[in-house]
């Protein structure tokens, strides 16, 4: 689970800085053709399992909807030149997190600063096994993070930061920036609206109020998998880029069999409560703040492309309200 974890972060999480320069090979690549073939044929079962850009019509409400990746790629380039003239058509453009929202959750941080440490009991170095501590601090060291602090910071929290391979932490410290960035930056230059989707500590409070079992799962799983943290990075760029990000969770479920001691049954149970939590939930949430803002005019939604497939998937939730859904772009 901890890769899967590694892997939903970065497509859920804010637009944060990092570049896509790590040196990993793609996993889809390496399986034999029989078992890639499984892999595709399982993903593309989902609904509107392929393609990163699409328009949704009913009754003259308009709105395109990206699906993102919050990293940072020089393949975002080519992206941007053909998402320009749809943000410039728009009345609004919808993100998870503007600015505004990115500034509220820094003040956040600053003023609780439980939401990242834990304020009171032991300390992990106390909770852990000796063997996985030092596991961890290894891992701290790569991003330059001093153990006593790591030693201190919320299981979930610590989870996100180790989720981001070392290869683009240096980058992600330098301010570079994803595709939500750069759509953002467009829309402001042009005096477009920039509304958020959900309120700024909507992720953070949602990892926060994890139970502390399900926390230090979390944590133990992310460690155990971060050995291949650059071939995930590079497999998540490369099928995002392909229109095919519905690959992702289909080969974390996978990568999570060979890693888990759970039987079939109670790792999907667990993958369900996984995605209801971080993703499905969200995309209810955002169905009514984009028919709001559609009944205003023309609407661009831009989200992490996790967001669009599946049952309960953004595109889903609008099929099922009466929009006609239309792929516009791989």
């Amino acid at each position: 689970m901890r890769r899967l974890t590694a892997l939903m972060l970065m497509l859920l999480a804010l637009p944060v800085a990092a570049q896509a320069a790590c040196s990993g090979q793609n996993q889809i690549d390496l399986l034999q053709p029989a078992e890639r073939a499984a892999l595709v044929a399982a993903a593309d079962a989902a609904p509107f399992a392929r393609g990163n850009l699409w328009l949704a019509t009913r009754e003259g409400r308009r709105i395109t909807l990206a699906g993102t990746f919050h990293l940072d790629d020089p393949r975002h380039d080519a992206v941007m030149a053909g998402l320009a003239p749809l943000i410039d058509g728009a009345s609004v453009v919808l993100v998870e997190a503007g600015p505004g929202e990115e500034a509220a959750l820094l003040a956040d941080l600053a003023a609780r600063p439980e939401l990242v440490f834990s304020t009171e009991g032991p300390t992990l170095p106390e909770r852990l096994p000796p063997g996985t501590w030092d596991r961890l601090k290894e891992a701290l060291g790569t991003l330059d993070i001093p153990p006593f602090m790591g030693a201190k910071m919320q299981p979930a929290y610590l989870a996100m930061i180790l989720s981001i391979p070392p290869c683009a932490a240096e980058d992600l410290a330098a301010g570079a920036r994803g595709l939500d960035q750069r759509i953002i930056d467009h829309a402001l230059a042009r005096g477009i609206p920039v509304r958020a989707l959900e309120p700024h500590d909507t992720l953070l409070r949602i990892v926060s109020d994890l139970a502390p079992d399900a926390q230090q799962g979390l944590l133990d799983l992310t460690l155990a998998l971060a050995a291949g943290g650059e071939d995930a990075f590079v497999t998540l760029a490369d099928t995002y880029f392909a229109g095919q990000s519905r690959l992702i969770w289909e080969l974390s479920r996978r990568q999570a069999a060979e890693v888990s001691d759970l039987p079939p049954e109670a790792l999907d149970a667990e993958f369900a409560a996984i995605e209801e939590l971080l993703v499905l939930s969200r995309n209810r949430a955002w169905i009514g703040v984009i028919e709001a803002a559609a009944a205003e005019g023309p609407v661009f939604a831009a989200f992490g492309a996790l967001h669009l497939s599946g049952h309960d998937g953004v595109l889903d939730l609008l099929a099922r309200a009466g929009y006609t859904v239309t792929l516009l772009a791989p």
